[in-house]
């Protein structure tokens, strides 16, 4: 015969068991938090950075009309002549994206771009022809896809860091002349001549525009 109080006290300890277990868990991923922190060989990041100092403010005189969202992919391989791509040589697809702006510089203008006729009626307007500005280059949009090394350079890239540098720069090149090439002047023009129509009729000119003088 089983007695009563003998089957109460095994679910009491069984209770007692569990709590404890649930008790030690927690102390452990107590512990495993707190344990980076006693680590004596952790490091720690400072930044002893001097704050930026301005050197010149400049006054722009420039619309910006315009703006190119471009993306590339640059294909760059570095060859060593006479030995097998297995032991030495890289091939990398870097992505790269980035923004190129279009703007006319007014402070550019000369003292005759703007005639207005002798009625008021009218304005004649020699706009500057759009200029590209350089191209700006998004790091947080570009990144190595894919690369292939010999033995060499894979062992060389343990100890010494990849130089990204080149990769910038064909980037920036390749958007460069792809922003020359997808008619973003030629946007940035006619941009520009709507913003001064609509200003100048809001005066009460009709506006006429008309070649760059020669110098």
């Amino acid at each position: 015969m089983r007695l009563p109080w003998r089957s109460g006290s095994r679910w009491v300890f069984r209770g007692v068991v569990a709590v404890s277990l649930v008790v030690v868990a927690a102390a452990a991923l107590q512990l495993v938090g707190v344990l980076p922190k006693l680590n004596p060989f952790g490091t720690d990041t400072i930044d002893r950075s001097q704050p930026a100092l301005l050197r010149s403010i400049k006054d722009l005189s420039q619309y910006h009309a315009a703006s190119g969202d471009y993306q590339v992919v640059i294909d760059l391989e570095k060859d060593v002549r006479f030995v097998p791509d297995v032991l030495a040589g890289q091939r990398t697809l870097f992505v790269s994206a980035g923004t190129v702006n279009a703007f006319v510089d007014f402070g550019g203008l000369a003292e005759n771009s703007m005639t207005v006729s002798q009625e008021r009626k009218t304005v004649d307007i020699a706009l500057p022809k759009p200029q590209l500005d350089k191209p700006n280059i998004n790091h947080e949009r570009s990144y190595v896809f894919a690369q292939e090394r010999g033995l060499f350079d894979r062992l060389t890239s343990v100890v010494q860091a990849s130089d990204q540098q080149p990769f910038y720069v064909a980037a920036e090149q390749k958007i460069s002349d792809a922003a020359k090439e997808s008619g973003l002047q030629a946007k940035a023009e006619e941009n520009t001549r709507k913003m001064l129509d609509g200003m100048f009729r809001a005066l009460g000119y009709e506006v006429h525009f008309v070649d760059v003088p020669a110098p």
